[in-house]
């Protein structure tokens, strides 16, 4: 019988330089950067473009990203970084079998050595190598073994593996590492190759060594362009460029959506704002399939309008307009389930809502301001004060569908993180999550046990005989993207 090959390994390069090299420490910074990550909900998430300095500058930022990324039914992660150390042509794809952190190895999928052989991507790139001053720091150098290559000293990719490793343990990694060439390729490349258990981690930060100051300014430029889908962007407003460029032109490809998770910079990371403190930009953007859309722009802001004059009406203590159902197209007449969400500064304010359609569209959104604002008992009552700061969500609601599971392995199985929400009826008391609670409460034992103990039950009371479940879906919309 032959001997089994062994398996080959990137070993990790930046280890105890960029992030904790003991795993217990790493495992713990991990936890309490995601823990204090609070992302808005994105729904069918394609990519994120996450920041790649060492953790204590810009983990809390990526960690908005990857906060939205667990739990996600995702097999397949494809991460692009830009090289920092290594001059070549093309993308360089791994050719290793385990990708190895302070966690533990990481598969790399087979699709790397399919890559390989398919332009502009390649496992042996004719590369000018410089190795980096911390070389002889490095974990890495005590396992040096035959030629360096791209991904050697790279710690643009290296960086994100460990949170990948905390949100999807399962997931499997298509290492790649930008050259000299031109990101549409790449798009075109992978176009194909993208499935619904697939998704794209592009590294980059934004600006790098300006005033704080100038830093905010020429960031906020460069995320602009990338909100607008401008994939033309220059290595000194984002060093990630090229796997940015990809994600963009395979944004216009696929009408994917994107959307600012979480923008700071290091001198926010370290507190030191001073005005002639130079410092690094860093942004976390999730792009997200638009999927069907019931609400045109138009409406949304309209919807979104309605909610706002509820919402002044109410916390100034007036009458509630009254709204002529003429003056509205048929989809605001129809009755139908919602919720407005008032969030301030990020944090919850107010949350109020019905599951099923008890009044049209139009009356219902501007009564569940009011309610949001005033009714909610988990808070005080909004104040006037408070308006400006208030920012409104709508989440319009499909009628909820019965959930057929044998046990509570198979309902677990059924659940789909950050596309149902969830409706739970256990002992005779009734909860419900919007879809937007996974980004919060990604796991699905979490998830149900919250809802649980919403419905005055023990944590565990789902999993009793007895339950019930309903899911629905949300288009949810709010006043930023007005």
């Amino acid at each position: 019988m032959p001997a089994t090959k062994p398996a080959t390994v990137r070993e990790a390069a930046v280890a105890g330089l960029f992030y904790p090299g003991e795993p217990q420490q790493l495992s713990r910074q991990l936890d309490s950067l995601l823990a204090n990550a609070h992302p808005e909900a994105i729904g069918d998430l394609k990519a994120v473009i996450c920041p790649h300095a060492g953790y204590q500058f810009s983990g809390q930022t990526a960690a908005f990203a990857y906060k939205l990324l667990a739990g996600r039914d995702i097999k397949t992660v494809i991460l692009l970084a830009p090289s920092h150390y290594a001059l070549f042509h093309g993308a360089f794809v791994t050719d290793r079998d385990l990708y190895r952190t302070p966690l533990g190895d990481v598969k790399v999928s087979a699709q790397a050595a399919q890559l390989a052989g398919i332009p502009p991507f390649t496992s042996q790139p004719r590369a000018q190598i410089q190795r980096p001053d911390w070389w002889t720091q490095s974990p890495a150098a005590k396992s040096l073994s035959g030629t360096d290559t791209p991904e050697t000293w790279e710690h643009s990719g290296e960086v994100q593996v460990p949170f990948l490793q905390k949100v999807l343990p399962k997931a499997e990694l298509v290492p790649i590492v930008f050259g000299q060439l031109n990101p549409a390729d790449v798009a075109k490349a992978l176009a194909d190759r993208l499935d619904d258990q697939t998704v794209i981690v592009a590294s980059s930060d934004l600006s790098h060594y300006h005033p704080y100051a100038e830093a905010r300014s020429l960031d906020a430029h460069c995320i602009n362009d990338i909100l607008a889908l401008q994939a033309d962007l220059s290595p000194e407003s984002a060093c990630g460029a090229g796997p940015i460029g990809a994600v963009i032109e395979l944004a216009k490809m696929k009408g994917w959506k994107p959307k600012l998770l979480d923008y700071r910079n290091s001198g926010d990371a370290t507190g030191n704002t001073n005005t002639n403190t130079t410092v690094v930009g860093y942004a976390a953007i999730g792009f997200f399939a638009a999927g069907d859309q019931k609400f045109t722009a138009a409406e949304r802001r309209q919807l979104l309008d309605l909610a706002r004059t509820g919402l002044t009406a109410a916390v100034n203590g007036q009458s509630l307009p009254v709204l002529d159902a003429a003056q509205w197209p048929a989809k605001f007449r129809g009755k139908t389930g919602c919720f407005v969400t008032l969030t301030k500064h990020g944090q919850l304010r107010g949350c109020i809502g019905h599951i099923l359609p008890q009044q049209p569209l139009y009356q219902a959104i501007v009564s569940n301001a009011r309610s949001a604002a005033l009714d909610d008992g988990r808070f005080s009552p909004v104040t006037p004060s408070e308006l400006k700061e208030i920012e409104i969500e709508v989440s319009v609601l499909t009628v909820p569908e019965p959930l057929a599971f044998k046990s509570p392995d198979d309902l677990l199985a059924k659940l789909r993180p950050h596309k149902d929400g969830v409706v739970l009826q256990v002992q005779g008391s009734g909860s419900t999550f919007l879809p937007q609670v996974w980004a919060q409460i990604p796991d699905k034992v979490e998830f149900l046990n919250h809802l649980a103990q919403k419905a005055g039950r023990a944590a565990d009371a789902w999993r009793q005989a007895g339950t019930q479940v309903h899911t629905y879906q949300v288009e949810a919309f709010h006043e930023s993207e007005k």
